[in-house]
């Protein structure tokens, strides 16, 4: 029998996308939906720190106000910044509402459900285009919709790119009055760009260290009695041998030496074989605290190694003494740990539900570049840009700023997601009433697929692709408009002149002027040129 369709996950509106709404929630349109399809730009607000300057803001670290729809799609789309982060972000850590029943109270149960799914849908598909080719991300859930969850990242990311899951014991209370079972523990899933990819070891500590000792005094120093059978079969592996007290060894039924005979001796003439304190235990094979690599990362997260809820409650008390602690942080032990299995210093970091920005903080004392997007600006005004001031200035000395050696330094850019340039009067699509001069300039270069704004170009263009010229007129079109054009262009070079309006002797005349050139007329045509359609 034939087979047809893959495994995926239904949900109410699949085929639909949101947007946000001025009252924290959401609202369903058509995918084509020009709130949706519309490339918002990223304004600057402030700086701290070091910087770069204004023509390269885009390689700072990022806080960004806004969507984190619209800021990741700014990020993918605005040439500035696609050159800087599509395929080039190492590790995307999400820690999203987790929906239990709190996040959208606007919406009945099985609609909240779809609404949860959908935004995490079009964020991650968004991240997949930022993530770099030996990159990860890892997505912190709970019971609520973990299981879902997996199943989104598997129809995104594929099914061979899932990693692990892990489990974190985030609560470390004896004490719980849950009517049915304690909560202790929440999930990150983690998944990669590519199915090779391998994550880096964590440091050896003195817990896994303990085991390794030297009761021989052997000169090659601590070793671990490892064990001389494996399971696999191996042909130089069934053999007897005799121990110092003339007692027989040999493997039990369906098990080998893990080493053949001629090595095994070998091992014993340079005294890597223990025969126990007396000489008749079963032999075992040293394994040298010297020659033993870095620690595989294990799934499981104890509270004592990654700290819990109760630290990281502590940590944000310090940080803001009197002020009410925000909801959910994250403890900066448990954020060292997901930077050093997937991180090395130099990368860059993305959170785009920036909370109270313990991934920023924690990116930025160990060296990583990083971008955060948080969509509420009393959370960026609480919370997040406070607490990165003092990363930058050194008044935030908790956390793993001692372990880490951090003091103080470098710096970020403060931006925000732009308005949308257009606004609905009834049926009829109009551009915003902030969208004129200069920032009609950017943001209808913005909409323009592959055309890169080129601020320093010689009037009437202000943009380019390939041979491409881009003049936009804040106004009417005319014939005197085209003519500048064309004597402007170098040869083989063609124009497009975007407008408010324009007259149709202009469009004739381009057509004349300079066949293959075009004119198009602000906001319509900006979404058709997409393909796109209001509806």
């Amino acid at each position: 029998m034939g087979t047809s369709g893959r495994l995926s996950l239904s949900w109410i509106n699949k085929d639909r996308s949101l947007v946000s709404t001025q009252d924290g929630g959401y609202q369903w349109v058509d995918r084509d939906d020009f709130r949706v399809t519309e490339t918002r730009l990223l304004r600057d607000v402030a700086t701290v720190g070091e910087v770069n300057d204004d023509l390269k803001r885009a390689g700072d670290n990022l806080m960004i106000t806004g969507d984190s729809g619209d800021a990741l799609r700014a990020l993918t789309r605005l040439p500035e910044f696609a050159k800087e982060y599509r395929g080039k972000v190492k590790l995307v850590y999400i820690d999203p509402p987790f929906n239990t029943g709190q996040a959208f109270d606007q919406y009945d149960d099985g609609l909240e459900h779809s609404v949860w799914l959908t935004m995490l849908r079009d964020r991650l598909i968004l991240i997949r285009d930022l993530l770099a080719e030996d990159g990860s991300v890892w997505v912190h859930l709970d019971d609520a919709e973990a299981a879902y969850a997996r199943v989104v990242l598997d129809e995104i990311f594929g099914r061979s790119n899932f990693v692990a899951t892990i489990i974190w014991e985030k609560a470390d209370s004896p004490r719980n009055s849950a009517r049915q079972f304690s909560t202790d523990h929440d999930y990150i899933h983690v998944y990669s760009k590519r199915p090779d990819w391998v994550p880096n070891k964590l440091p050896r500590t003195d817990e896994a260290n303990s085991i390794y000792e030297n009761p021989d005094g052997d000169p090659k120093g601590p070793w671990y009695p490892g064990d001389p059978f494996a399971n696999k079969p191996y042909s130089l592996g069934k053999y007897k041998v005799t121990g110092p007290t003339g007692r027989e060894f040999q493997p039990p039924p369906g098990r080998y030496w893990r080493i053949s005979e001629e090595r095994f001796w070998d091992l014993d003439s340079k005294g890597a074989i223990w025969w126990g304190p007396t000489g008749d235990a079963r032999p075992s094979i040293k394994r040298y605290l010297s020659e033993v690599s870095d620690l595989v990362p294990r799934t499981l997260w104890r509270h004592p190694e990654v700290g819990s809820n109760r630290t990281s409650k502590n940590e944000m008390r310090k940080l803001f003494p009197g002020v009410a602690s925000f909801a959910t942080p994250k403890p900066e032990r448990f954020m060292e740990r997901v930077l050093q299995i997937s991180t090395q210093p130099g990368d860059i970091v993305l959170d785009c539900f920036g909370g109270s920005g313990t991934t920023a903080a924690v990116a930025h004392k160990m060296n990583r570049r990083w971008v955060t997007i948080e969509r509420e600006p009393d959370t960026v005004a609480t919370y997040l840009r406070p607490r990165l001031e003092m990363v930058v200035s050194g008044e935030d000395r908790g956390g793993i700023s001692e372990s880490v050696g951090w003091e103080k330094g470098g710096g970020f850019r403060q931006i925000e997601v732009a308005p949308s340039m257009y606004e609905l009067l009834g049926n009829r699509l109009l551009l915003a009433p902030w969208v004129v001069g200069e920032a009609f300039t950017e943001a209808a270069c913005a909409q323009i697929p592959g055309f890169e704004l080129e601020r320093d170009a010689e009037p009437p263009f202000v943009g380019r692709k390939g041979r491409q010229r881009l003049a936009v007129v804040d106004g009417l079109i005319t014939e005197s408009t085209v003519r500048a054009a064309v004597e402007a262009l170098n040869e083989d070079e063609k124009v497009l002149v975007v407008g408010k309006s324009y007259l149709r002797e202009a469009a004739s005349l381009l057509e004349k002027l300079s066949p293959g050139s075009r004119i198009k007329k602000a906001p319509q045509d900006l979404l058709d040129m997409k393909g796109r359609v209001l509806r």
